[in-house]
This record gives structure tokens, sequence and C-alpha cells, in this order.
């Protein structure tokens, strides 16, 4: 006798989970069913400016949707009778997108850094180093330190931990330690937080942008009002020419 594997039973009780969710009058799609799509005798009805109408049969709720040229749109399915408000679905479907976009617009991701430093840096390359410390801090992000050890080095850790400690009094105006300096193999690593969070270092960046627009726009527009208007040169008129004398009745005479 053919016996079904572990994976095919967890597969058929899917099936029949599924198939009984529908036949509750589930859905399995994400979005909601509006209209015909819903398949219930009966709704707990909500009106366009969300008044409680009460339980309405279906096509008395249907009925309502046309005379108001909206959608009947089934916000609570799972609410015994379920829950339908009567909408313009596309416009609420668009809304929805641009509160959701806005959303992940303003959300802030914690992003963290990292840079690599030797303990025998060159004073400008330290500089440089120290250049995009400060601009990732800025931006509202973590920094991860990391000093690589080299040969004899590895003898003097110390050398790595003035270094950090050094980078770390540096850009204490815009972050601090985190983590503190710690050995990992060949390497020294210490993490920068961010004294601003980053939705607020966003928002500056977004403001200082806006700032240089503006300025560049009153600077065209200062520049064009300064600009010199050209006038067009009166032309001079040709002098008219004359008409050749008629010889005619002086030749008669002669």
């Amino acid at each position: 006798m053919y016996r079904l594997g572990w994976s095919q039973t967890v597969l058929n009780v899917s099936v029949r989970q599924a198939v009984a969710w529908c036949y509750r009058g589930g859905s399995i799609s994400a979005e909601p069913r509006i209209n015909e799509r819903i398949r219930v005798p009966e709704v707990r009805l909500v009106g366009p400016s969300g008044e409680q109408v009460g339980i309405v049969p279906l096509a008395k709720a249907l009925e309502l949707a046309q005379e108001y040229d909206l959608d009947l749109v089934e916000v609570a399915a799972n609410a015994r009778p379920p829950v339908c408000k009567l909408m313009d679905y596309g416009k609420f479907k668009y809304e929805s997108a641009m509160k959701a976009r806005e959303a992940r617009k303003n959300q802030a991701h914690t992003v963290i850094k990292e840079m690599k430093l030797r303990p025998k840096i060159d004073p400008h390359d330290y500089d440089t180093k120290k250049g995009h410390v400060v601009r990732f801090l800025k931006q509202g992000d973590k920094v991860k330190i990391t000093i690589m050890f080299r040969g004899r080095e590895q003898s003097r850790p110390e050398l790595g931990y003035r270094l950090l400690q050094r980078l770390a009094e540096d850009v204490q105006e815009l972050g601090f330690i985190e983590s503190n300096p710690k050995q990992d193999g060949r390497n020294m690593i210490m993490v920068l937080g961010p004294h601003k969070k980053k939705t607020e270092a966003m928002a500056e960046a977004r403001e200082a942008q806006a700032a240089r627009k503006a300025e560049r726009q009153g600077i065209t527009a200062d520049a064009a009002e300064a600009a010199p208007v050209e006038t067009e040169a009166p032309v001079a008129e040709a002098p008219a020419e004359q008409a050749p004398a008629d010889t005619s009745a002086e030749n008669a005479e002669a």
C-alpha cells in the first residue's frame, strides 16, 4: 500500500484548510472583496460618512451602493455578519498607496558604515578618514572603526587603542562610543553611534536641500531682473531715390 510522505500530508492538510476557509466565506487574496464578489446573505453596513446603517441584506446593500454611485467594500471579513462600507474603492486604494509610500519615505533604516585604519596612519590620511566618519555621523548612521594590525604591530595593541580614543574625542560633538574598543584577532574594533536620530538627520538634510534650492532660484531671479534690457537701435531710413527728369520736352524745343 502506498503511504503518503510527510510533505504530501502537510500539503493535503493545507489544501483542506484553504477550502474550508473559502467555504466559510474567507478569502485568500489580500485585497478585500467588493460588490458582487461578496458572497454572504447579509452584512453590517457602514455609510459613506461612517454612519452605522445596521444589518441589511446583501441585495439591499448593493442597491444602496448603486444609488450613491459607490462601491460596497468588505472591511471586516471575520465579523459575523461581515462589516461592509460604502466608499470609492479606487480612491481608497490610491490614498492607501500614497500613505504607504510616504511611510516608507520617512522610515529610517539603521545603517552601519565601516572605516578601516592602520595604527601608524599618516596625518593627512587620518584627516580624510575622520572627515568620512563625521559625514556618516551627520547622516545619522553608526560607524564601525576597525584598526588593522600587521606583523609586529600585533604586539602593540595600545597604538590602536590610542588611535580609537583620539578619533572618538575628535568627533564627540557628533557621536559617542557605543561599543568600546576590543580586540578581534588581528583587528581592534570600536563602534560609534550618532547623537542625532536617523529621522532627524533626514529631516535636516531635506530642509537644507530645500533652502539651497530656494537660494538658487532667488539668485536666478535676481540675475534676470538685473540683466540690462537690450533695445533695438533705430534704423536710419534710406534717402528716397529721385525720379529721373523728363527731357523729352527739352529735346522737342531744341
